[in-house]
């Protein structure tokens, strides 16, 4: 039997859809070609890349006629859905990537986008949501609930194995989120400031690379602990599992959040999780628990939680090993391609063999 084909409509370069497709060709032997806009949308590039929108449709055309695919999927419910949703191929599967996809609220494109989110949704066989706050505001968004699949796609266990060692006499923090404003390392920075103006030790890695690194190698100067913080810079996946198993905490403090692969890696790897309380993270984090969610910007709430755990050592790492068992439970990238893999090639052979 010769390999079905999908059309991939997404960036490509993200670390999420290339998960995405490895599991696919990985799970079910399946053959990708890919189509993506430019990446580029601020400014005055959002104008070229509404006239690509536009013409998009005639070039996937193209793609589909040379390529023949069996199905089509789709990054995002919004751009990259609506074109899915007009391509004419069936099956259709498209993926929300945040909490709602239509983002900014205040942005004057939002109706516009709701208009294209909800022609998607009604035209998609199946819908993925990553995680519960997703598909929350699908059932908001009266989309017919029985097309949605709650599932993350998970992350490579072998990979990001378990480790034990923690470190017990200093804090070992790290940071594995892009450097860019809506993850807020300025409030990490302000809080390991106060911690060391306590005397607590720690070394605090910021690790990946964005607008921000300049502005944020500054902020530690006039913090005074640029000799504790190390910028590791973009780092592929397979040191940020080394960089992982040395740290004993995980810190991110997005402004918003959906389903984080980097909170599972580093649930994954043994290390502590303080995180932003957003809906997002209390599908994965309960407060004190197995975790901690801190309110959003609040440095001195950050300060005084990471400093108290870091006091509760035997705690902290009953917390980390119960955590490894629920990622290999929920977040087992084997066991979730697979379905995902499998759930497409039931749609492509009802296509084929309709009941």
């Amino acid at each position: 039997m010769s390999k079905k084909r999908i059309l991939f409509l997404g960036e490509t370069y993200r670390a999420d859809a290339i998960t995405w497709m490895n599991g696919l060709k990985e799970f079910g032997d399946f053959e990708i070609v890919t189509w993506e806009l430019k990446k580029s949308s601020i400014g005055f590039s959002r104008i070229s890349r509404l006239i690509e929108l536009l013409m998009a449709f005639f070039t996937i055309r193209k793609i589909t006629k040379s390529f023949q695919p069996d199905m089509v999927i789709a990054e995002r419910t919004t751009s990259y859905g609506f074109l899915a949703a007009l391509t004419g191929i069936k099956p259709v599967a498209i993926a929300q990537q945040g909490i709602t996809d239509l983002w900014p609220h205040n942005s004057p494109l939002y109706p516009f986008k709701k208009m294209l989110q909800d022609y998607a949704f009604k035209k998609a066989d199946l819908i993925h949501a990553w995680g519960k706050v997703m598909s929350n505001h699908m059932e908001n968004s009266n989309v017919d609930m029985t097309k949605v699949l709650e599932l993350p796609k998970g992350i490579n266990l072998n990979s990001f194995s378990f480790s034990d060692t923690q470190n017990l006499k200093s804090i070992d923090a790290i940071v594995t989120r892009a450097l860019e404003p809506e993850y807020k390392h300025d409030v990490i920075l302000k809080a390991f400031s106060i911690i060391k103006k306590k005397n607590i030790p720690f070394t605090l890695r910021i690790v990946g690379d964005g607008s921000l690194l300049k502005s944020l190698q500054k902020l530690a100067i006039e913090l005074d602990i640029e000799k504790e913080v190390i910028f590791k810079g973009r780092t592929p996946n397979t040191r940020v599992a080394e960089l992982l198993h040395n740290a004993n905490f995980y810190i991110s403090m997005p402004i918003t959040e959906g389903v984080s692969a980097s909170l599972f890696e580093a649930m994954a790897c043994g290390c502590f999780p303080i995180v932003t309380d957003l809906p997002g993270n209390r599908s994965w984090i309960r407060n004190h628990e197995n975790g901690i969610l801190i309110p959003s910007k609040n440095y001195k709430i950050l300060a005084e939680e990471i400093m108290s755990a870091f006091e509760r050592d035997v705690w902290r790492k009953a917390v980390v090993n119960k955590n490894r068992v629920f990622i290999e439970e929920k977040a087992n990238y084997t066991i979730n391609m697979n379905t995902i893999a499998q759930a497409y090639h039931e749609l492509i052979m009802e296509k084929i063999s309709p009941k």
